[in-house]
C-alpha cells in the first residue's frame, strides 16, 4: 500500500465505518468490536503516514481542492489522536450499556473529523472536517436525547463553538480577497489589510473550539455527555484541535504584528483564570472540564509565541494525561453512581490499578518531576519569558494553579471514607459497585504516557521535534525545571495538609455562561421577537390585505362567469338539446317509417317469388321461355 492510500485510508475507513453503524441500529453485539477493530487499524495507519508524510489532492469545488497534507506538526499528532481514540473505545466497551451502533458509529465518525482536521492543507478541507467535528459533538454530548436537560448542553456547546466557527468563514472569504489562496501555509502571503482579517478569523475559531476566553463555559455543559465523549472530546480531538489550528496558524498570527500577542495573552488568562476555576469545583468530572481550558491556555500562549514545539509537546502529553484522568473519572462514575469529589474518598484504595494510575497522571497534570506536563509547561514558560516578563508570572501562577487542583483531586480519591461518604452514591446514575479491565487498562496505558512523553520537551527530542518543524531548537534551562517542579511539589504537599481555597468568584465558571446569556442570547431573542412583530404588523398585513384583495377579484370572475359565460353555456346546452330532441322526432317520423315501408316491400317480394318456387318443371320452363322472350324484345328495340 502507498503512504498516500495509507493516507486516504486512515481518513475514510473510520468514516464510512462509522457511517454504517450508525444506520445498523440492530448491531448492538458486534458495535464495539467493529469500532475497536476499525480504530486499531486506523493506529497503524497514522504510524505509517506520520513516517511517510505523503500529501493528497483531488478536486472538491471550484478553484479548491481536497488537500491533505501530513508535516512535521501533524506527524506528531496524528499518532496521539488514533491512540486516544482506540483507549477511549476500549473503555467504552464496559462503560456504555445501550445504543451502542449509534455511539460508536458517531464517535468513528467524530475522530475522523480530528484526523481530517490534523493533515487539512487548505480552508475548504479545514472547514469540510471543521464542521463534521462540531455536528458529531453536539450529538455525542446530546447522546441521551430524551434527557432534556442533556440535549440542552449539547445545544449550548454546538451554538458557542458555532459562533465562533464564523471565523473560519471569514478567513476563507479575506484569504481569496487578499490573493493568497486558501492554502493554509500561503495565508501569511495575503495583502496586509485582508491578512488581519484572516488572522482575526482563525484566531477567533480557534479560541471558540478550545475553549479559550471568553468561550470557555461550553466545556462546563459537554461535561452532561458520556464519559468516553468527555475523554475523548477533552483531550485528543475537539478541543486539542482548536489548540492545533493556532499552532498550525502561528506564521500568520506573527506576520500580523498583533495576533500573536493577542493569542499569548488569551492563552494566559485562560490558563490562570480557568486554573481558578478548577480549583473552585467540587465536580470531579468539572474540575477536569476547567482544567482542559486551563492547560490548552498553554498551547495557545505557545502559539502565540512561536513555540510550536513546546506547544504540541504539551498538546500531545496533555492528551494522555488528561484522556487517563476522564476515563478514571468515569469508571468512578458508572461504579459509584456519583461524581463529586467528597464521595470519591477511598476510590482509590478500593481499585487499585485504577487509583494508582490516574494518580500518575493526575500528579503529571499538577507539573510534578519527572512526569510530562512538568517538562512542557517549563518549556512554554521559558518562550514566555524570552518574550515577556509579565506573561511569564502569569503563566507560572497559572502553572501554580495547576498543582493546587490536580492535589486536591489526589487526595479526595486517597482519602480514607467516612460515615458520610457513601450518603452520595447513586446521586447521578446508578452505580455497578464494580470497576473491570476494560475501564482499568486504558488508564494504566495512558498513565504511561503522561509518564514519558515530556521528554519531547527535554533534549535530544526536543531539537529533533524542532528540526521537524522547522524550528530552531530550544529546552527550559535547568534551574527553571528544578524551580518549577519544586513549586509544584510544594503546593501538591500542602494540599494534603489544608484543604484549598475555593473562591466563590469562580465557582459558576467566571459567570461567563450568564453573561453571555445577558449579552447575547436575550438580547438576539427580543431582536428576533421585534422582528417578528414588524413582521405581524407589515409583511404578514400586506399579505393579508394581497389575499383580500384576490379574494375579491376571485369572487368578482365568479359572478361574471355565474352571469355570463355559464349562461352562455346553459344556452348551448339547451339548443343542443332541442336539436337533438328534433333530429330523434325526424328519425323516428321519417327514417324509420322509410325503413319499414322498404323492408315490408322487399319481405312481400321475396314472398312472392317464393310462391314460384313449387317443384313443378313445367312451371320453371313457362318461366324460363317468358324471361327470355322478354330479352329477345329488349335486344331487338335496343339494336334499332
Amino acid at each position: 500500500m502507498s503512504a498516500t492510500a495509507a493516507l486516504w485510508l486512515l481518513v475514510l475507513l473510520p468514516a464510512i465505518a462509522g457511517a454504517l453503524l450508525c444506520l445498523l441500529p440492530r448491531a448492538e453485539r458486534v458495535a464495539g468490536v467493529v469500532a475497536v477493530g476499525v480504530a486499531a487499524v486506523s493506529l497503524v495507519l497514522a504510524v505509517v503516514v506520520a513516517v511517510a508524510q505523503p500529501t493528497a489532492a483531488v478536486p472538491f469545488i471550484a478553484g479548491a481542492g481536497f488537500d491533505l497534507r501530513v508535516d512535521g506538526l501533524s506527524a506528531i499528532l496524528l499518532p496521539t489522536v488514533a491512540a486516544v481514540t482506540l483507549l477511549v473505545l476500549i473503555f467504552a466497551a464496559g462503560d456504555i450499556r445501550e445504543g451502542r451502533p449509534r455511539f460508536y458509529g458517531l464517535m468513528l465518525i467524530f475522530a475522523a473529523a480530528a484526523l481530517l482536521t490534523a493533515v487539512a492543507g487548505n480552508l475548504v478541507t479545514l472547514l469540510f472536517a471543521w464542521e463534521i467535528m462540531g455536528a458529531t459533538s453536539y450529538a455525542l454530548i446530546g447522546f441521551w436525547w430524551r434527557d432534556g436537560h442533556r440535549l440542552a448542553s449539547g445545544t449550548t456547546a454546538f451554538i458557542t463553538t458555532r459562533a465562533g466557527d464564523l471565523g473560519l468563514y471569514a478567513a476563507a472569504g479575506a484569504a481569496l480577497g487578499g490573493g493568497a489562496g486558501l492554502g493554509l501555509a500561503a495565508l501569511p502571503d495575503a495583502t496586509a489589510g485582508w491578512r488581519d482579517v484572516v488572522a482575526a478569523g482563525i484566531l477567533v475559531a480557534a479560541l471558540g473550539k478550545a475553549a479559550q476566553l471568553p468561550f470557555s463555559f461550553w466545556l462546563s455543559r459537554a461535561m452532561d455527555g458520556p464519559s468516553p465523549v468527555s475523554a475523548l472530546l477533552h483531550s485528543a480531538a475537539m478541543v486539542a484541535m482548536g489548540g492545533y489550528l493556532l499552532l498550525r496558524a502561528a506564521p500568520l498570527l506573527e506576520s500580523t504584528g498583533w495576533a500573536d500577542t493577542a493569542a499569548a495573552w488569551i492563552g494566559a488568562a485562560t490558563a490562570l483564570l480557568l486554573g481558578a476555576v478548577a480549583v473552585a469545583q467540587r465536580d470531579v468530572k468539572q474540575l477536569l472540564a476547567a482544567s482542559t481550558a486551563a492547560q490548552l491556555g498553554f498551547v495557545v500562549l505557545a502559539a502565540g509565541l512561536s513555540a510550536q514545539g513546546a506547544g504540541v509537546a504539551h498538546l500531545v502529553a496533555h492528551a494522555s494525561t488528561k484522556a487517563a484522568l476522564f476515563i478514571a473519572a468515569g469508571a468512578w462514575l458508572t461504579a459509584l453512581g456519583t461524581r463529586r469529589l467528597s464521595s470519591l474518598a477511598g476510590a482509590a484504595r478500593r481499585w487499585r490499578v485504577l487509583g494508582v494510575s490516574a494518580s500518575i497522571a493526575a500528579l503529571a497534570l499538577a507539573g510534578i518531576p519527572p512526569l510530562s506536563l512538568w517538562a512542557t509547561k517549563d518549556a512554554v514558560l521559558t518562550a514566555a519569558l524570552e518574550e515577556s516578563l509579565w506573561l511569564y508570572i502569569v503563566g507560572l501562577a497559572a502553572s501554580a494553579l495547576s498543582a493546587v487542583y490536580a492535589g486536591k483531586l489526589i487526595v479526595a480519591i486517597w482519602r480514607r471514607p467516612d460515615a458520610q461518604t457513601a450518603t452520595h452514591y447513586d446521586e447521578d446514575e446508578r452505580g455497578t459497585r464494580h470497576v473491570g479491565a476494560l475501564e482499568s487498562a486504558p488508564v494504566a496505558v495512558l498513565a504511561a504516557g503522561a509518564a514519558v512523553l515530556g521528554m519531547l520537551a527535554l533534549p535530544p527530542l526536543s531539537g529533533a521535534v524542532a528540526q521537524a518543524i522547522g524550528q530552531e531548537p530550544a529546552a527550559p534551562g535547568v534551574w527553571e525545571l528544578v524551580a518549577s517542579g519544586a513549586i509544584a511539589l510544594v503546593l501538591v504537599l500542602a494540599a494534603t495538609r489544608w484543604r484549598p481555597p475555593e473562591p466563590r468568584w469562580a465557582a459558576d465558571w467566571l459567570g461567563l455562561e450568564l453573561a453571555a446569556d445577558r449579552l447575547l442570547v436575550r438580547p438576539t431573542l427580543r431582536l428576533a421577537d421585534r422582528l417578528a412583530r414588524v413582521d405581524d404588523a407589515g409583511i404578514d398585513a400586506a399579505a393579508d390585505g394581497a389575499a383580500t384583495a384576490s379574494l375579491a377579484i376571485a369572487r368578482r370572475a365568479a359572478s361574471l362567469d355565474d352571469a355570463g359565460i355559464d349562461a352562455a353555456a346553459d344556452g348551448a346546452a339547451a339548443a343542443s338539446l332541442a336539436i337533438a330532441r328534433g333530429a330523434a322526432s325526424f328519425d323516428d317520423r321519417g327514417v324509420d317509417r322509410s325503413v319499414d315501408g322498404f323492408a315490408r316491400r322487399i319481405w312481400r317480394a321475396g314472398r312472392d317469388s317464393a310462391r314460384a318456387q313449387n317443384g313443378q318443371l313445367h312451371h320453371y320452363y313457362a318461366q324460363a321461355v317468358a324471361l327470355l322472350s322478354v330479352a329477345v324484345v329488349l335486344l331487338l328495340v335496343i339494336e334499332r
